[in-house]
């Protein structure tokens, strides 16, 4: 009984800190799939960032995937629209990141997005980003949407959101996580 009471203190004393947020490199490629045909839609909402904080309100991290947005670069059957990588706490509660690039015109930009994402044993993901085409008066006469909901995805690997024209290659890497040891010299022979 006395090992019952240990144990179970020890659960709730090592119990937080498993679930406590950890800091992660968040990284994203979001492409163009030119063999698909561009599909337009409705330009963003005016709310479309919900109030999410800005990307980059995080500390800005180098790039890891530069070799990859290389090989599609030089492939005509992707253009790279962004490529971005920051560092973001992650945790069980979902985040909002607020993504854009591009000069701002009337609260948009030619590249605008939300990424919701929660950590758990997988990554939830929520993907939702407009390309926009403006005027010279700064309106807006095309976009394009891709939006993924609810994609789990595995951790400290690289995945593939697709979204027919445009898709998403993004991500999430622990940057808290201990590197795997050397098996014991014992075992190497």
């Amino acid at each position: 009984m006395r090992l019952l009471r240990i144990l179970s203190l020890l659960l709730v004393v090592a119990a937080p800190s498993a679930f406590a947020d950890s800091l992660y490199q968040v990284e994203m490629i979001l492409i163009r799939q030119n063999a698909e045909p561009v599909i337009n839609s409705r330009p963003a909402p005016e709310d479309w960032d919900v109030g999410a904080p800005r990307q980059g309100s995080e500390k800005p991290s180098p790039p890891r995937l530069n070799n990859i947005v290389e090989k599609l670069r030089a492939n005509s059957d992707y253009t790279v629209l962004l490529h971005k990588a920051w560092e973001q706490n992650l945790g069980e509660q979902s985040v909002k990141i607020r993504v854009t690039d591009g000069q701002e015109q009337y609260s948009q930009f030619p590249i605008e997005g939300v990424l919701n994402l929660q950590l758990g044993r997988f990554t939830n993901i929520d993907a939702d980003f407009w390309i926009n085409r403006f005027d010279d008066n700064g309106s807006i006469v095309a976009s394009e949407h891709l939006s993924q909901k609810d994609v789990r995805t595995k951790n400290n690997q690289l995945n593939y959101l697709d979204g027919g024209h445009l898709a998403l290659l993004i991500k999430v890497t622990s940057l808290t996580a201990k590197p795997p040891s050397a098996p014991p010299l014992d075992l190497q022979d």
